[in-house]
């Protein structure tokens, strides 16, 4: 996925940003209006190029940006930014270890007690497939690639490496191998242990399934992602859960047509919430005990392929981004996704080629990066007041 991200200028100015702006809330047909203000990441050290921003996150009191740079001829080199204010930023020291890492572009990030750790990829080989890595920050702030066998993230069975997530159990990332879904654990961030093939997760004679996303949760793991059904031609909405990341329990979603994916997961106030486009336009799902019910919906089926980029939570709030083949959409929800509204973005950013959008939140403090296919930018604002 990280294919669909961006090649982009920065151009922006940074500013102070205020402690008390949050804004009055607006009639629910219109969007709400948060003050975006603009920030800017200064240029890493060594060759210019432009700056690719693909994802971003905060933990801690620390804000991250992640991505990479992009000289003339298209040549990559990973890069990454941190803040402890949200506002005035530095770039992390890059110590890549392979040919390719030294190419990467980071394109998924999560972060615990203040730590950074990140996916990051660039395609090559005879077959111009992702060669995946991962990344992770040393005690003095360096963002270091952890060396790795070529086939634990690529290869012959490989087919993606999704998402990452970092919680009181460690690390673990979601991804999809030739037999399904898979994940990838690990206790410091750094040594990874693939699980593939694994019963329950990985395809069977039920459907072949997909993992998207995951979240750590004070037992463990939830995953969330898509089944296809044998003998059906559209996929159904799916999720996991395990204790440890080694053996795992498959829960359906309740879809009304049985079509739909579960592409991002975030816990809010105790509540695991999911999101993914359905027919009609985007589902959330809500854990309620040991059951996935619906909740709400949101947005409208688009000209293209629907899709959900991004899930954080912001204080009780909940952030999406989403995609529905025409524009990126910035979407709140105040009551663990039974209802959102659609948030104002600082620009439009079209949904498609190498444009895309990115947010964090801590606090009532939300970070917007995107792209356009011709600019990234990065925003600051306070989360719009909403009536409960």
């Amino acid at each position: 996925m990280w294919t669909r991200r961006l090649v982009a200028v920065l151009g922006v100015l940074a500013v102070l940003l205020a402690g008390c702006d949050r804004v009055p809330a607006e009639p629910a047909d219109e969007p709400l209006r948060p003050r975006w203000q603009p920030l800017s990441l200064p240029a890493p050290p060594g060759a210019s190029g432009r700056p690719l921003l693909r994802d971003a996150v905060a933990c801690a009191d620390r804000w991250y940006v992640v991505g990479g740079l992009a000289d003339a001829a298209g040549e990559t080199r990973p890069a990454a930014w941190s803040s402890t204010d949200g506002v005035s930023w530095a770039a992390l020291p890059m110590s890549p270890s392979s040919h390719y890492g030294r190419q990467h572009v980071l394109y998924a990030a999560a972060c615990r007690d203040g730590r950074l750790a990140a996916l990051g990829a660039k395609n090559g080989g005879a077959h111009g497939n992702p060669r995946t890595g991962t990344w992770s920050q040393s005690p003095g702030g360096e963002l270091r690639e952890a060396p790795a066998p070529f086939e634990l993230y690529a290869g012959p069975r490989a087919v993606s490496v999704a998402r990452l997530a970092a919680g009181p159990a460690g690390w673990l990332i979601a991804g999809t191998r030739v037999d399904g879904a898979a994940v990838w654990t690990s206790l410091d961030g750094e040594r990874f242990t693939i699980r593939e093939g694994v019963a329950e997760l990985a395809g069977d004679g039920r459907g072949r399934t997909v993992a998207y996303d995951a979240v750590a949760v004070p037992s463990g793991w939830w995953v969330v992602g898509a089944v296809l059904p044998s003998g059906a031609t559209a996929q159904a909405p799916l999720a996991w859960t395990s204790v440890d990341g080694r053996a795992w329990r498959r829960v359906a979603l309740p879809a009304s047509d049985g079509r739909g994916q579960a592409q991002r997961v975030a816990s809010v106030g105790g509540a695991v919430v999911a999101v993914g486009p359905v027919r009609d336009g985007f589902a959330t799902w809500r854990l309620v005990g040991d059951e996935w019910r619906r909740a709400g919906g949101f947005g409208a089926a688009g000209p293209g392929v629907s899709t959900v980029d991004a899930l954080v939570p912001a204080g009780r709030e909940l952030v999406a981004v989403t995609g529905d083949g025409g524009g990126h959409g910035v979407w709140l929800s105040v009551d663990s996704g039974d209802s959102w509204r659609l948030m104002a973005m600082p620009t439009p950013v079209p949904d498609g080629g190498n444009s895309a959008v990115a947010v964090a939140a801590q606090g009532d403090r939300l970070l917007l990066v995107s792209d356009d296919g011709e600019a990234s930018r990065a925003w600051s604002a306070g989360l719009p007041t909403v009536d409960r």
